[in-house]
C-alpha cells in the first residue's frame, strides 16, 4: 500500500545562479538536516546548462529530489520527474516564484523546508508547449521579450522591481498581434498584447486566473484582448490590486487541448525562459509529477 508520507533520503540540487541559491546554499543544506532529511548529496550548481544532467542522475539515486531556483530552473528539470516514482520537492530561490505560489508552498527558506520534511506527496498536472512540460505558466507577447532582454544582475539584486523597470522599457517598442486559438471544434481570431497559458494562477509573481488551478486537468489560455498596450498596462495593475474589473481586458479559455498561431509567429517563455516560438500545441499532462506538497 502505497504512503502518503514523504521519504526521509533525498538529494539536494541548487541552482547557484538563481536569486538567492548561492547565498542559502549552505543553509539550506544543514536546515535540511536538521528537520531531520537524510541528504544523500548535497550540490550548488554554477551553471544552468548542467542543473538537468545532474538532477537526471540524481533521481535515479534518491527517492526524491530537491531542487532549489527560481521557475526557470524548476520547468527546467521537471521533464526528468514524468515517468518516475521519484518525489519533485522544490526550494523557491529564485525572483517571483510563481510555481512555489501556484502549489501554495511558503516562500521562505524555513517554512518550504517543513514541507519537505513534515508534509505528503501528491500528484499534479503540468502543462505542455509541444512536447516540452512545464510546471507553472507559460506566456507569448511581452512577457518573454522582457526574459529574454532584461539583465541578470537587475533581476538578482532588483528582484520584481527590476523586471518592472525593464517592463516599462520594452513596452515602447511592443507591437499587438493577431492570434488565432484552435480549441478542436471551433477557430477564435482575436487581436492581443499578451497571451498567458496557465497550468497555475500565478505568474509573475502574480495571481491572474480565478479559474487556472495545479490539479484541475485542465489548461487555461488567457489573452490580453485588443491593440492597446495602456489595456495590457492596466490588466497587470488591476490583477495585482484584485480589482472588482480586473478580467475585463482579457478573455479565457479553458480545455485539455488547443493549437497557438500568432502573426507575426512569437517566441513563448515557458516559467521565465523562452524556449519556443508560435505556432505551437498546448495541453495538460493530468497528474504527471509527484511533489512534496503542505
Amino acid at each position: 500500500m502505497k504512503t502518503h508520507s514523504l521519504p526521509r533520503d533525498a538529494i539536494l540540487v541548487v541552482n547557484a545562479g538563481s536569486r538567492k541559491g548561492e547565498d542559502q546554499f549552505e543553509e539550506a543544506k544543514a536546515k535540511l538536516i536538521k528537520a531531520g532529511v537524510n541528504l544523500l548529496d548535497a550540490q550548488a550548481v554554477e551553471h544552468p546548462d548542467d542543473i538537468r544532467t545532474i538532477v537526471r542522475q540524481a533521481i535515479k539515486n534518491a527517492p526524491m529530489v530537491i531542487v532549489g531556483g527560481g521557475d526557470g530552473s524548476l520547468s527546467g528539470v521537471v521533464d526528468e520527474f514524468v515517468g518516475t516514482d521519484c518525489i519533485f520537492a522544490i526550494l523557491p530561490l529564485g525572483t517571483a516564484n510563481s510555481s512555489a505560489r501556484t502549489l501554495g508552498l511558503p516562500l521562505d527558506l524555513d517554512g518550504a523546508i517543513d514541507v519537505i520534511a513534515h508534509g505528503h506527496r501528491k500528484r499534479i498536472d503540468l502543462g505542455m508547449i509541444d512536447k516540452d512540460y512545464f510546471v507553472n505558466a507559460a506566456s507569448l507577447g511581452l512577457s518573454p521579450i522582457i526574459g529574454e532582454t532584461v539583465p541578470h544582475n537587475l533581476k538578482r539584486y532588483l528582484g520584481r522591481f527590476g523586471y518592472l523597470f525593464w517592463a516599462m522599457k520594452c513596452l515602447i517598442g511592443f507591437r499587438p498581434f493577431k492570434l488565432i486559438i484552435d480549441d478542436g471544434s471551433e477557430k477564435h481570431t482575436l487581436w492581443s498584447t499578451e497571451v498567458r497559458i496557465l497550468n497555475g494562477p500565478y505568474h509573475g509573481g502574480l495571481e491572474l486566473s480565478d479559474n487556472a488551478e495545479i490539479d484541475s486537468g485542465q489548461i487555461v489560455v488567457q489573452a490580453v484582448v485588443g491593440k492597446s498596450k495602456f489595456q495590457l498596462m492596466w490588466d497587470w495593475y488591476a490583477k495585482a490590486l484584485k480589482l472588482r474589473d480586473r478580467n475585463a481586458n482579457s478573455r479565457e479559455f479553458t480545455g485539455k487541448s488547443f493549437q497557438l498561431e500568432t502573426f507575426p509567429n512569437l517566441k513563448i517563455s515557458i516559467d521565465g525562459e523562452v524556449l519556443a516560438t508560435t505556432p505551437v500545441q498546448v495541453r495538460i499532462a493530468k497528474k504527471a509529477v509527484e511533489v512534496a506538497f503542505p
